[in-house]
């Protein structure tokens, strides 16, 4: 069974258009590099050349890992938006033990970005938050010990 991936619909849209660039104007400006790499003459001693056919491999891998993602993606449509607990695509404000405050935003794995603050549903934090409400207390097993935390707030944003 394929992987799938769980991505918002704004993802969904961001990879799309990510993909028309790279298959239409990025694909052409690496061509153009190609040919003008190829009038400075010895290929097997040009740089130019050399840069400019791995600027294209690493086009094609993203546009291969693009279409991956879209072609197996499961876009998210959140029941948890109408109960006001946390999933996918909320933003919640957390406090911790010592009674510090953070902002982060819930997120399917292609979206997660920690120094973002954006969090994936399957990460430590992901999975002891999701299903949570505000004023409930979870704990979070991650790899470098068990701490508690607290909701704050759930919003999302639309």
């Amino acid at each position: 069974m394929a992987k799938e991936y769980k991505i918002t619909a704004l993802r969904l849209q961001d990879l799309e258009k990510e993909l028309n660039y790279l298959k239409t104007t990025r694909e052409r400006e690496i061509a153009a590099m190609i040919a003008e790499a190829r009038s400075y003459g010895d290929l097997s001693e040009n740089s130019e050349y050399d840069a400019a056919k791995n600027e294209q491999a690493k086009l094609y891998g993203r546009i291969a890992e693009i279409e991956e993602i879209l072609g197996h993606a499961v876009v998210i449509e959140d029941d948890h938006a109408t109960n006001g607990t946390v999933g996918l695509g909320c933003t919640v404000v957390v406090e911790d033990e010592k009674g510090v405050q953070t902002t982060y935003r819930i997120t399917g794995s292609q979206e997660a970005n920690p120094m973002q603050h954006k969090l994936s549903e399957d990460s430590p934090f992901g999975r002891a938050i999701v299903g949570k409400g505000e004023g409930d207390n979870f704990l979070v097993n991650a790899p470098s010990g068990s701490y508690q935390m607290r909701v704050i707030s759930v919003t999302r944003e639309g």
